[in-house]
């Protein structure tokens, strides 16, 4: 691609930078960008060598949406189709690499902030739809995220052995670390990398507690193992469940239109620019699709060996708390209701801290906010109300997760469309437009998920509205 710069008023709002009460230091980028100059000249190997010390917003990626929807989607594919739905999610990932390696491509290429651009290169109907539904996503799943952390936390100290811990406090305390952690974003360029170095480390927390305790439960056939990656089987009904109702939930877990917003801008807050372009590829390979596709086969795999057709339950109803109980019976406290549940416990904790951190993100954009600032910390505070969630969350589920699901369902393909025609802008991409056979083929997948996900969306909104108006007036 030529370093042509892409065409556009340079006086317009997306050209001005992100702004940042600490941003990196331009000693350190500098650095940054010598030792990448250095290692574009060296073999592949030697190249993902370097990279590795390098990586960070991939993993946030990972951390993100490595919570209490893919871990519900993991839990029920395994305990009801065992290994058949393996595929699931390394398929699922992929497609979302298709878009967020596009949103990597465009935003580094041109420096510009993604919302602004949208809104003036796409039109604001699908920046607006982008913003909005990151910012509620985030807000609303508060709530179930808060639910799953405490109850697993009250598990946790159950088993440990001290008095019961009162569903309350234990929201609290998850609130109390979301509230430490997410304020250490933004602090300055040091205290970012701290910040998503902890998330890296939750990530292979999560993945070392599953490694675990399929470990300890084994594989009880490589064969059936090999073929629910590789058969890309869609079972048919199986104890009231169908097996494409579990297949759209584990496509649609994998990439929310909140991680979409979060990748740009956590991008843009490292200082990464046009140089960065290859290693945010095998940061979205490496920090992303690697961790995430590890973590969840491991739980597909964990309740496929113990839970997998148990009589005890019926269509899903299973939770992860009783999922670990289960767990326990065959294998132990330890590999089962403890290192289960604190895998389960790190995947709500990370998804949590990073909708705060979207939230944060968003507020800066549409109010003209520093990340980092008083005022940035306080727009992080958004979703806190979804603490409550561990109390009332089960009374409230029906009114407010199908209508978010529908309504963010639209919202997602809305924002997709405009990356979309982000891609084939010549005055916003410039040079670094892509075309040829690679550019069209690039152009047609992100195309085609994004009519997968309209598709998704008029599937789930006829499928669930009985249900829903039947809770809501029955």
């Amino acid at each position: 691609m030529s370093d042509e710069h892409p065409t556009g008023d340079p006086s317009s709002e997306s050209w001005k930078g992100l702004r940042m009460a600490s941003p990196p230091d331009p000693e350190d980028l500098s650095r940054e960008r010598a030792a990448l100059a250095a290692l574009s000249d060296l073999p592949l190997p030697s190249r993902v060598r370097g990279y590795l010390k390098l990586l960070g917003p991939g993993y946030l990626q990972s951390a993100m949406t490595l919570g209490g929807g893919t871990a519900s989607s993991a839990l029920f594919a395994g305990a009801i189709f065992g290994y058949q739905l393996l595929w699931v999610a390394p398929f699922a990932m992929a497609l979302g690499m298709i878009m967020l390696t596009a949103i990597s491509w465009q935003t580094l290429s041109t420096g510009r902030r993604p919302w602004p651009a949208m809104r003036e290169h796409a039109g604001p109907f699908f920046a607006w739809a982008w913003a909005l539904g990151a910012l509620l996503s985030s807000i609303i799943w508060q709530f179930p995220q808060y639910a799953l952390a405490s109850s697993v936390l009250v598990d946790l100290v159950d088993v440990a052995g001290p008095p019961d811990l009162p569903v309350g406090l234990a929201g609290a305390v998850v609130l109390s670390w979301a509230l430490a952690v997410s304020s250490l974003y933004g602090r300055s360029a040091r205290w970012v990398r701290i910040y998503e170095g902890l998330l890296q480390a939750m990530v292979w927390g999560i993945v070392l507690c599953f490694g675990w305790v399929v470990f300890r439960t084994g594989i009880s056939d490589w064969g059936e193992l090999a073929r629910g990656f590789l058969a890309f089987e869609i079972p048919g009904e199986r104890n009231g469940v169908a097996g494409m109702t579990l297949v759209l939930s584990g496509i649609s877990a994998a990439v929310g239109v909140n991680m979409v917003f979060l990748y740009p801008y956590s991008l843009l807050a490292r200082g990464w620019g046009r140089e960065h372009r290859e290693l945010s590829r095998f940061d979205l390979l490496l920090g992303m699709f690697v961790p995430y596709t590890i973590a969840v086969s491991l739980v597909v795999i964990a309740t496929a060996n113990t839970l997998h057709l148990d009589p005890a339950y019926e269509g899903m109803r299973l939770s992860p708390v009783e999922a670990a109980q289960v767990l326990a019976q065959g294998v132990g406290p330890l590999a089962g209701r403890m290192v289960f549940g604190i895998g389960i416990l790190g995947m709500a904790l990370s998804s949590i801290t990073l909708q705060m951190l979207t939230c944060g993100f968003v507020a800066a954009e549409l109010f003209g906010l520093e990340v980092g600032g008083l005022r940035y910390r306080l727009a992080t505070l958004l979703p806190v109300p979804g603490v409550l969630g561990c109390i009332y969350w089960s009374d409230i589920a029906v009114w407010v997760a199908v209508p978010t699901n529908i309504i963010c369902g639209l919202f997602l393909p809305a924002a997709y469309l405009g990356f979309c025609l982000l891609q084939r802008s010549r005055r916003y991409l410039g040079a670094d437009r892509p075309e040829g056979l690679w550019g069209g083929a690039w152009l047609a997948a992100m195309v085609g998920l994004t009519i997968f996900l309209l598709g998704f969306l008029g599937w789930y909104a006829v499928g669930n509205a009985p249900r829903f108006f039947a809770a809501l007036f029955g």
